[in-house]
């Protein structure tokens, strides 16, 4: 009888730190067209994210992370296509209902 290793759900938590973690070269500043996958467009502070049926590319700060409904969309990303490819982190959201929501949540949360 083999044994199969069940896939665990990550925590979010572990979720969060891993985006952190790729997002981490930003803070050396001495980093190429795409050193550690990361393009020298995306500033300090940010990452990339790509949205909608033709995956266009979006830089939202990280700040974003934190705030539940945009966490419920890193959980739909999760179940749908993981976090463990090279292309970046792809919400499976309609391009207008996301920007809809990462603007309505910078507004409410803008200093």
């Amino acid at each position: 009888m083999a044994i199969r290793k069940s896939k665990k759900k990550l925590t979010q938590k572990t979720m969060m730190k891993q985006i952190l973690k790729r997002c981490s070269s930003l803070d050396n500043g001495s980093y190429n067209d795409y050193d550690d996958g990361l393009p020298l467009d995306v500033p300090k502070g940010h990452f990339v994210v790509y949205v909608g049926e033709n995956r266009s590319r979006y830089i939202v700060p990280i700040s974003l992370l934190t705030h539940p409904h945009f966490q419920s969309l890193l959980h739909q990303a999760e179940e749908e296509f993981g976090f463990d490819h090279d292309m970046g982190l792809t919400i499976p959201c309609q391009e207008l209902v996301f920007r809809t929501l990462t603007s309505s949540i910078l507004k409410s949360s803008s200093f």
